[in-house]
């Protein structure tokens, strides 16, 4: 599956819940991708919900911790949620297949860049806070 592959370092970034957590999402994003039609809705609304949390557990952290690019880091979840959001309602009314394509050719990619960049800076951040630097 397009950058979607849990045992790929990029996504391990060394800080034990952020770890955990991208996991779980890279394999609920499996899941939903390869879903039929009958089991797609309720998963993408299982995949809505869990980046809901996903996205506050490392906002909380942003905010506890005085993480750099906090600002720019929840504006990117808050843009990824709105367009989730969106296609969730347009499942609900019977439309899936923008949801599945946008699930399928965008935000395997979106999840990549977003990792290597803005999760991997606070991960580095909560690293160095926590060995005393």
């Amino acid at each position: 599956m397009k950058n979607l592959d849990p045992a790929d370092p990029r996504y391990t970034l060394g800080h034990a819940t952020i770890d955990r957590t991208h996991a779980e999402f890279i394999e609920l994003v499996k899941r939903t991708i390869e879903a039929d039609g009958t089991a797609f809705p309720a998963l993408f609304d299982a995949l809505y919900a869990h980046t809901r949390e996903h996205f506050a557990a490392e906002e909380a952290l942003m905010v506890k911790n005085a993480a750099p690019a906090t600002q720019e880091h929840c504006a990117e979840h808050g843009r990824i949620l709105a367009d989730m959001r969106r296609f969730n309602e347009r499942i609900l009314a019977g439309r899936p297949m923008m949801a599945r394509a946008w699930l399928r050719d965008t935000l395997p990619d979106w999840f990549a860049l977003h990792t290597t960049t803005l999760d991997s800076v606070l991960a580095a951040h909560l690293r160095r806070l926590q060995a005393g630097q």
